[in-house]
């Protein structure tokens, strides 16, 4: 495996905004954990729905976000036992999530949980690993002294396409939502109507925007309107001059 798997903010956010996740015939509560020390475990239940055995993966990489991109590390400091799992039919399976680093949490810690069902061993190739559905959890372990996020926004123009960016320069994480951008004409342009994705404790995210956000008067500021962990956000945007 390759010291860092990259995986695209769409497929890491797919299943982040509601309280379960199913996918098939295969069920997971919750979507993701937020842990606060001195917490530090959690646990998963994977439900059957279906009529066949499942097997079922389970792995834990540490995410960051580095130059406005996500980032997926195998790390040891927190695992999910056990990490391979049968459900049968119309049952469930508990797992844990634990953190196994003893050192101190400062600010708050981000991973993944990466779910892959596996295909029915009587069809697998040898030597080949394929997948047939995968899920993508967050977890977060926090620490209590934590500081809120606190984000700044700006328009940047990069290789002919526009992006917002967001710089978090507190320790906790920003969930972002429904986020629209208006210009001082009034004119708007919806980024997503859902789940935009996450933007790390002392870290910066970028998200390309959709076309019709070339008529917004980018001379200015802009207006940005979204929905955060906490409740609405509404600030302003600053155009990079580059």
């Amino acid at each position: 495996m390759k010291n860092t798997l990259r995986i695209t903010l769409a497929a890491l956010s797919t299943f982040s905004a509601v309280p379960s996740v199913c996918a098939g015939s295969l069920q997971i509560a919750p979507v993701g954990l937020e842990l606060l020390a001195p917490t530090s475990a959690g646990t998963l239940k994977l439900e059957n729905q279906g009529t066949k055995t499942l097997e079922v993966q389970l792995r834990v990489f540490r995410w960051s976000q580095v130059n406005g991109q996500e980032r997926l590390e195998p790390t040891t400091d927190v695992v999910v036992s056990p990490p391979v799992v049968s459900v049968a039919p119309q049952s469930d399976v508990t797992v844990r999530v634990v953190r196994l680093n003893k050192q101190k949490i400062v600010g708050e810690e981000g991973y993944r949980v990466l779910v892959d069902e596996l295909p029915d061993p009587a069809t697998r190739k040898n030597g080949v690993l394929s997948i047939v559905l995968r899920q993508v959890l967050p977890v977060f372990f926090r620490s209590q002294a934590a500081g809120s996020p606190d984000v700044k926004w700006t328009i940047e123009k990069s290789g002919g396409k526009t992006f917002v960016s967001a710089q978090n320069v507190g320790q906790r994480k920003l969930r972002v939502s429904q986020l629209k951008l208006t210009d001082n004409n009034g004119r708007t342009a919806v980024v997503s109507k859902g789940l935009v994705g996450y933007v790390l404790g002392e870290s910066s995210m970028r998200w390309r925007l959709p076309p019709e956000a070339s008529n917004l008067a980018t001379d200015r500021a802009l207006t940005i309107s979204a929905q955060g962990d906490a409740g609405p956000i509404n600030t302003t945007a600053n155009i990079a001059q580059r």
